[in-house]
This record gives structure tokens, sequence and C-alpha cells, in this order.
């Protein structure tokens, strides 16, 4: 079992996405994050498998490409919670420590997200986390910003959480973490299941390997 001031961490900082800016901005990543959530990295620590079918995208050319920073809203910084709190000298038992988390937890279910993003065709890098585990083929699943959400490690806050819902009858033939592309139409949608709070939708959507 993870440590409390572990967690925190990971709840905090866990969340990065494929690199900053180019403006350089490196809001959220204040701190070596716990899981390293560069892609290619990730792709090469992912076993051998049997081969996996991916979805051609259909070379959607109006869709914009966007990374994990566009669906943050610029004035949302909930490392300014951290700011009374010691979190490296909190002990598992410390009552502050489970207040901190229980803080956080509540922040991260209803994290705001951009609404200007509704209605828009954009392209968005991630991993897979399916909603059923044991299914062949997916139809919908949750794209994630970082290696382990929702499975080894919390879940990311609802405004870096995307569910998303496959072309009809074009069901994704790949697995969890996988490392892909996502191209669909974006809903300012809040839905919920037993793995995480998602704060957006991505309908329509195809799937191809990250590269």
């Amino acid at each position: 079992m993870q440590s409390i001031s572990r967690v925190l961490t990971t709840l905090l900082f866990g969340v990065t996405a494929f690199g900053c800016d180019q403006s350089g901005d490196t809001r959220m990543q204040a701190a070596q994050p716990v899981v390293n959530a560069t892609p290619a990295a990730v792709a090469e620590e992912i076993p051998d498998s049997e081969p996996v079918t991916w979805l051609d995208d259909g070379n959607d050319t109006d869709a914009r490409e966007i990374d994990w920073d566009a669906l943050i809203p610029e004035d949302w910084q909930p490392e300014t919670l951290m700011s009374d709190y010691d979190v490296d000298n909190m002990s598992d038992d410390d009552p502050r420590a489970q207040e901190l988390l229980n803080k956080l937890k509540a922040l991260w279910d209803e994290a705001p997200v951009v609404p200007t993003l509704e209605g828009q065709r954009v392209k968005l890098p991630g991993f897979v986390v399916p909603l059923e585990m044991d299914a062949e083929k997916i139809d919908q699943f949750l794209l994630v910003p970082y290696y382990g959400a929702c499975i080894h490690v919390p879940p990311p806050p609802a405004n870096q959480t995307v569910h998303v819902v496959t072309l009809e009858d074009k069901a994704f033939e790949g697995g969890l973490f996988d490392v892909v592309w996502v191209t669909g139409t974006m809903r300012v949608e809040r839905s919920s299941s037993e793995l995480a709070e998602a704060g957006y939708r991505l309908e329509e959507a195809s799937v191809v390997p990250y590269d």
C-alpha cells in the first residue's frame, strides 16, 4: 500500500502533459513526477503482446492538435493548496495528511474545464485505460496523460481525464496503457465511472499509435 505522502505527491505532480508548451510553461510540473509520462519512454516499457489493430484517423486535417495543458483553465492552480502543509515531513498517521488527501480528491473530482473546447475537432495524445478490462474490442475508454493512472496510481483530475467513444463499428483493439493519438469531437461533458471522473468526452473518435 502506498504511503499517504506518496499518494499526495502523485496526485499533485503526476499530472504531466506530454512536455510543456513552446512558451516554456511548467505549471503543474514544479516537481519531478512520480510517474515518467514521456510516451516514447513508456512505450519501451510496455511488454510485447498480441498484434494491435489500429484505427485509421482518416487524415482529419480539420482537427487541431492540442496538449494536456489546453484542458486546464489558466487560473486553476491546485498546487496552492499545498502551501499550508509540509508534505515532506508528514507521516501516514498525521491527521493533516488525511485532511489534505480528502481536499485534493474533492478538488480533483470538481476540477474546472475549458468551455471553449466544446464542439472542436481535436487530436490529443495519451494512455488508454479501458472501461471494461476484459473487452476484446474497446469502444469506450479513458484517455489519461500519464502511465499507471487510475490503475497503479491515483487518477488525474477531471480536467485531465477524457472519456473516449470510438467511431461506430470501429472499436479500438489495443490494450491497457497503449500510447495513442485520439482524434474526435470534443464535448465539455462530465462523466463518472469506477475508475475516475472525466471532465471531457471525445466522440466519434479514431485512434492511431503515438509516433
